[in-house]
């Protein structure tokens, strides 16, 4: 039985505020540094990542990515995905969810990209008015 592989080419890396994952190369990057992964750890977060939002039962990540059949008892997915999440640090939960007892579902980044100084500060020259009322007028600021 031959088994689709889960990190074949894929035409476009994912990207996002934080995390990068080159299918192609086979490497993940989080806020621009390289990710230490394992083969196993990139195949399943790559199979994650491809299928974004998706509830992924344990059953078909142990197949999928390990090849394992339905009768197989494993803690292995669990172990990959606490390595994973420990490779993710503080965007861990964010990225990775769990639902107990089913399975796991990747969480693209949500953040907005962070506003910059020379945006507001092109923002406040333009109207100074507006924002010295609200601090010397306004009892409210």
């Amino acid at each position: 039985m031959q088994l689709p592989q889960p990190t074949a080419t894929h035409a476009e890396p994912y990207r996002d505020l934080h995390l990068v994952v080159d299918f192609e190369c086979q490497v993940a990057y989080l806020d621009g540094l390289p990710l230490k992964l394992t083969a196993k750890a990139f195949a399943l977060l790559a199979f994650l990542v491809r299928h974004p939002g998706e509830l992924v039962i344990r059953e078909k990540l142990l197949l999928l990515v390990w090849g394992y059949s339905p009768e197989i008892r494993t803690r292995t997915l669990d172990v990959h995905i606490r390595r994973i999440r420990k490779h993710l640090g503080k965007y861990s939960n964010s990225y990775v969810e769990t639902v107990f007892g089913v399975g796991y579902r990747f969480q693209p980044c949500r953040t907005q990209a962070p506003v910059e100084n020379k945006t507001l500060a092109a923002t406040l020259s333009a109207n100074p008015s507006t924002w010295q009322w609200k601090m010397e007028g306004n009892p409210a600021y």
